[in-house]
């Protein structure tokens, strides 16, 4: 059963601030948008990462002035709920204590959140609802995170769920941006996809993909999604190895924690079945028992790429209030 939403009037912000932008709106308690502004570029460094998050606020504020809570989504490391950003990619800042800092700036109560935990509260609240949900978002790298007994789980310090760095090919060649080898993330990525059609289209230079490549040689996972929807056979290849490793996942995440429900979401997800459907396949080989037991349903995130921000917000909410005093 879906969670019943009060009606109380608060609104809060919600940013999510990502590898290459920054996307900001405001939030009901019911999870309606109330208002958004357009996307800026998010900058590399942590001084003018800062500027753009204020400027984002104020604009939002002046518009909204019932504005009670802040709450972002941000890609990295995030220690709960001290909102403490231990590590991001592709960003130069590492250690930063965020939630203090927008607290400071603001006056306002505010959380800071890993963006895929507040992208799975939102599919959570508002979109696929389930008491115990595992969140799959597949774009430029693997994330997710997970609903359990209706609470978000974090783990001890907030950094659980890093589902992209799950081992899943030990013995394998590909090595992951964490410095590993085996992650699930450089096997089932946007990036993968990329690699995987690249590949391809060397293999097959007067293909559809060969003639979808750069000068480099280089495809697209965009490009590969685009082609396999429009029918080409090995676009659609490539897609079913993607499907592959992301069920194996999938899997793993089902033996964990018999979640009774997975959302697959991001960028990678917009290729619909041409995905879900080899993802299906493999989860069911490889999952435990699978002759033994109710499989959790498997279906595509319904919210699109504001779910990070408009998560945020109702976490902000959520926590302004169980602790009104914004205490850590």
């Amino acid at each position: 059963m879906r969670p019943r939403l009060p009606d109380d009037g608060r609104l809060a912000i919600g940013l999510d601030i990502g590898g290459t932008k920054i996307a900001a709106g405001v939030v009901d308690a019911e999870g309606r948008v109330t208002d958004r502004v357009p996307a800026v570029p998010c900058p590399s460094d942590q001084a003018t990462i800062l500027k753009s998050v204020s400027v984002l606020i104020e604009a939002l504020r002046h518009r909204n002035p019932g504005v009670a809570a802040v709450g972002v989504g941000a890609a990295g490391l995030v220690r709960w709920p001290e909102g403490r950003v231990l590590t991001a990619p592709n960003t130069a800042y590492h250690d930063l204590p965020l939630r203090r800092l927008l607290q400071e700036a603001t006056g306002l109560p505010a959380v800071v959140e890993n963006d895929a935990n507040a992208a799975c509260w939102a599919e959570y609240r508002l979109g696929n609802s389930a008491a115990h949900m595992a969140f799959v978002t597949v774009g430029t790298g693997v994330g997710g995170g997970l609903v359990l007994a209706g609470r978000p789980f974090r783990g001890r310090t907030g950094i659980a769920t890093e589902i992209g760095h799950m081992i899943v090919d030990p013995h394998g060649t590909e090595r992951c941006g964490c410095g590993t080898v085996g992650c699930l993330e450089p096997l089932a990525s946007g990036r993968a996809l990329g690699r995987y059609g690249s590949a391809a289209a060397a293999a097959e230079p007067g293909g559809a993909l060969a003639a979808l490549a750069d000068g480099s040689g280089r495809v697209t996972g965009e490009a590969v999604s685009a082609a396999a929807r429009a029918g080409d056979p090995a676009a659609r290849a490539q897609l079913e190895r993607l499907g592959h490793w992301l069920g194996i996942g999938v899997a793993t995440l089902v033996n964990l924690f018999d979640v009774e429900l997975v959302v697959i979401g991001g960028g990678v997800a917009d290729a619909g079945e041409l995905l879900l459907a080899p993802l299906r396949a493999s989860f069911a080989r490889y999952v435990t028992a699978a002759a033994h037991r109710e499989l959790p349903a498997v279906e595509p995130a319904r919210l699109g790429p504001e779910a990070g921000w408009i998560g945020a917000a109702l976490l902000a909410l959520d926590h302004e209030e169980e602790d009104p005093a914004g205490g850590q």
